[in-house]
């Protein structure tokens, strides 16, 4: 569970990461990372290993005491962190290891989502799921062993926000179904509500990565087709067709 609350760095760590007790906790979670792949060396059963190393959601709002005390932006140049329908809450590392069938050094371009990682398990093992289990989980393992597809491997990415609000990405485009955040209250900044904010938010990821210019007035077919196909995974409770 960690590096989350409480913030509790060991001796051994305190005082070494120069970006506080979060960075010290951080810095201790990537010594036991170490810890454990060190383990799978030395009982000779790395080349086999799948060893994934993520997180769960963006940054916590103490970040931006951080930011400030520290210049230490945990979000980079994402816009919002935790609880937030934007970016900046939803955007993780997701580090995988397994020198048997992944290329070192390799990327994957595809959007990706924890929810994944049970189908993803199962097309390894060899396993089928049931059709009532993983209803939003699609094998990435394609993009781990770097096969080209023709399509993407999602369909479409679903994001909520801690208020409840919804918000739905395909390709390079993100409509987000609301006025502001959807989440963390800001009063003042430019992340805070202002008089005349739109009620939805549409944003080209691939040009505008910081979800600062909001086009729904200007492709009204790309807000109609994203709300369709919510509202579709939403109805039937589920995004994946098996």
């Amino acid at each position: 569970p960690a590096p989350h609350t409480p913030v509790l760095p060991t001796e051994q760590f305190q005082g070494k990461s120069e970006a506080g007790r979060y960075g010290d906790f951080v810095l201790q979670v990537d010594d036991t990372v170490g810890q454990i792949m060190a383990t799978v060396e030395r009982l000779n059963i790395s080349t086999d290993t799948l060893i994934i190393v993520t997180s769960d959601n963006g940054p916590e709002r103490y970040m931006l005491a951080r930011k400030e005390e520290y210049n230490h932006a945990s979000n980079h140049h994402f816009r919002g962190m935790k609880r937030d329908a934007w970016d900046g809450g939803h955007r993780i590392p997701f580090i995988a290891s397994w020198p048997a069938k992944i290329r070192p050094g390799s990327q994957s371009q595809e959007t990706i989502c924890l929810t994944d990682l049970m189908a993803t398990a199962a097309e390894i093992v060899g396993l089928s799921l049931p059709e009532d289990a993983g209803e939003d989980s699609y094998s990435i393992l394609p993009a781990l062993l770097g096969k080209k597809t023709d399509q993407p491997i999602r369909e479409a990415t679903v994001h909520h926000s801690v208020n409840g609000d919804f918000a739905i990405r395909q390709g390079n485009w993100k409509l987000i179904l609301c006025q502001g955040s959807g989440g963390n209250n800001y009063e003042t900044g430019p992340n805070a509500i202002q008089v005349g904010n739109p009620p939805i938010q549409l944003y080209n990821l691939d040009e505008d990565m910081s979800e600062q210019r909001n086009l729904w007035d200007q492709h009204p077919e790309i807000v109609g087709n994203l709300t369709h196909l919510l509202e579709r995974y939403r109805a039937s409770d589920h995004s994946v067709n098996r």
